[in-house]
């Protein structure tokens, strides 16, 4: 199972509006994805659970991947993240 260990960059963190963006970009792939924080983990495409996690800015996380395009998705996602969900300067 791929992972990759990511920090929230956006000012407001993983709040409903990033989320959502999560939730997309994760319905274009067949993999399962998760966000893990600690001991909790967020199904990527289930935006209660994400923003259970309660993540602000500079939050360390684990994103996971499981299944044929796994790698895509990962891919995906940290470029989402890393665009700071397209909503930041």
């Amino acid at each position: 199972m791929p992972e990759k260990t990511i920090t929230l960059i956006n000012k407001k963190g993983l709040h409903a509006r990033a989320a959502t963006r999560l939730v997309q970009v994760s319905q274009q792939f067949q993999a399962d994805t998760h966000l893990c924080l600690d001991d909790r983990s967020a199904n990527t495409r289930n935006i209660m659970q994400l923003l259970m996690l309660a993540a602000p800015c500079g939050t360390q996380m684990t994103l996971k991947a499981e299944g044929e395009d796994a790698e895509a998705a990962l891919q995906a996602l940290d470029e989402l993240i890393q665009a700071r969900f397209d909503e930041d300067e």
